[in-house]
């Protein structure tokens, strides 16, 4: 990075702070990719915002396609000096969009129909929001957090008649139906393709998980039937986005999984608190999920867990559809 490129993450590190303590410091993503970087100056000569673009393939069989994740993906790291209440910040992401989608032209797997253009932007900035949305960028995904301590429902009771248990090797099939429940649900959304590949490759990872010592896996159940499913991951496996936040350690809520017919009857709920003691004897200082932003029950029930929006995800398919 050039010396007039310098100061933007450290600008950019003291606006994120102040909109978010959630938020992490700012740094250039090690993905693969051309990690292209791609720069707005200021008129002044020092740099507005600075981006870098990284690109990804998905296996065709991998599970993270079954969720609907593009094939081919763009994804563009933004930073934006200045001031969150600065006008010029939405200015700056604008001409920067503009530079990626020149760059994104260039890139033969971004004209493909199994393709996507994204961008993670802090949910609390809405500085950038009118360039997002000026470009065609939707806002499908959201990462929300819940900071230990955080009101949710530790202390609700289990409904009548509701059996909770940890899952275990005997459990695929159950996990495998309640898993593919919320994808056949959530594909209503945007965010989500039920791919031809999607029981098999869950109920691969499904195996997987469930034969661990301690899989962090629970069940609902109501006369023997499983109407309920939690799956999450401790700290040791939920590295993978832990840089999300600036807190450690970090836990990862994976899946929950209500049947329809079961649906505001208290098991969603059940499960959440159950895992929230399991978090907190553990000492973890913040869990993170996703959930549909489109999705009109998702943020509703998030939100009386106790979490909030930390990321949003915006997103347009195929890639070359930026504008």
């Amino acid at each position: 990075m050039s010396v007039v490129m310098a100061g933007v993450p450290r600008s950019a590190a003291g606006r994120w702070r102040r909109i978010d303590p959630l938020l992490p410091d700012p740094k250039r993503s090690a993905d693969a990719g051309c990690n292209a970087e791609l720069t707005v100056p200021a008129a002044n000569g020092l740099a507005a915002a600075v981006g870098w673009c990284r690109h990804r393939e998905v296996e065709p069989e991998a599970a993270e396609l079954a969720w609907g994740a593009a094939a081919a993906q763009f994804w563009l790291t933004p930073l934006v000096a200045g001031d969150p209440a600065d006008p010029a910040t939405g200015a700056a992401l604008d001409e920067l969009l503009v530079r990626w989608r020149a760059h994104l032209a260039a890139q033969a797997g971004a004209a493909g129909e199994d393709s996507q253009a994204a961008v993670r932007w802090p949910s609390r900035d809405i500085g950038g929001v009118r360039a997002l949305l000026r470009h065609g960028l939707q806002p499908l995904t959201v990462i929300a957090a819940r900071p230990a301590g955080r009101a949710g429902p530790d202390a609700a009771p289990v409904p009548g008649g509701l059996r909770i248990r940890p899952a275990g090797p005997g459990d695929v099939a159950a996990v495998i139906a309640l898993t593919m429940e919320v994808i056949r649900f959530d594909q209503h959304f945007g965010s989500v393709l039920l791919r031809p590949h999607a029981e098999r490759a869950h109920r691969l990872e499904a195996e997987q998980s469930l034969g661990l010592p301690e899989p962090w896996t629970w069940l609902a159940e109501r006369d023997g039937r499983a109407v309920g499913l939690l799956a999450a991951q401790p700290p040791d496996r939920a590295g993978w986005i832990a840089p999300a936040t600036s807190q450690r350690p970090v836990a990862y809520l994976g899946t929950l999984s209500v049947l329809p017919d079961e649906r505001g009857s208290g098991v969603g709920t059940a499960l959440v608190a159950g895992l929230h003691r399991v978090l907190d004897a553990a000492g973890v200082a913040v869990t993170l999920l996703h959930h549909g932003q489109l999705n009109p029950l998702s943020a509703p029930f998030w939100s009386r867990m106790g979490y909030r929006p930390l990321w949003t995800n915006w997103e347009i398919r195929p890639a070359r559809a930026l504008r």
